[in-house]
């Protein structure tokens, strides 16, 4: 078995052969295609790189709130996700939400882990409405006097996309 990177050739003789005869038997492909690799190489390299309807580049705005809707929806299941994006693959979608779209969500307030509000923003929302908290005549601070969860829920909804809805 070869390892390690691939070469110009072996790329066409794999592109070659699944465009003649299809992708196939993974285990069998690269003896039939005269390569020296093993099935699951082959199978990775066509799904992640040499594909011709991949989409390479940037996300999309839309792309982006498709995957934060899932995400939500689905959690950490990339495969499924990919499945909806059908032009990029789960690692690169797994790989653009971790290092964009979670710092995207913690700078909303939202935490990226179950998308609820997290509780940093919800000691700066009660600075901002007053009529949730109560002032302390000692030094001044604002204390919680009767946070629900449902005047969480109003407040926030207004604010906030909808993450339910996928479409």
């Amino acid at each position: 078995m070869h390892r390690g990177v691939w070469s110009k050739q072996e790329d066409q003789k794999l592109i070659d052969y699944i465009t003649k005869h299809g992708e196939g038997c993974w285990r069998n492909l690269p003896k039939a295609a005269g390569l020296i690799r093993c099935g699951k190489s082959c199978r990775l390299r066509w799904m992640n790189y040499l594909r011709p309807n991949l989409k390479r580049g940037n996300f999309s705005e839309d792309e982006d709130d498709l995957i934060i809707k899932l995400h939500a929806l689905l959690g950490n299941r990339w495969s499924l996700i990919a499945g909806r994006l059908p032009e990029r693959t789960d690692n690169e979608v797994k790989n653009h939400f971790n290092s964009h779209l979670r710092r995207k969500l913690i700078k909303m307030g939202i935490d990226p882990n179950n998308h609820k509000i997290s509780h940093y923003l919800h000691i700066k929302r009660l600075e901002f409405f007053p009529e949730n908290s109560t002032k302390s005549e000692n030094d001044g601070a604002i204390s919680d006097a009767s946070s629900s969860c449902a005047n969480d829920q109003q407040i926030t909804s207004s604010l906030l996309p909808d993450l339910n809805s996928v479409p």
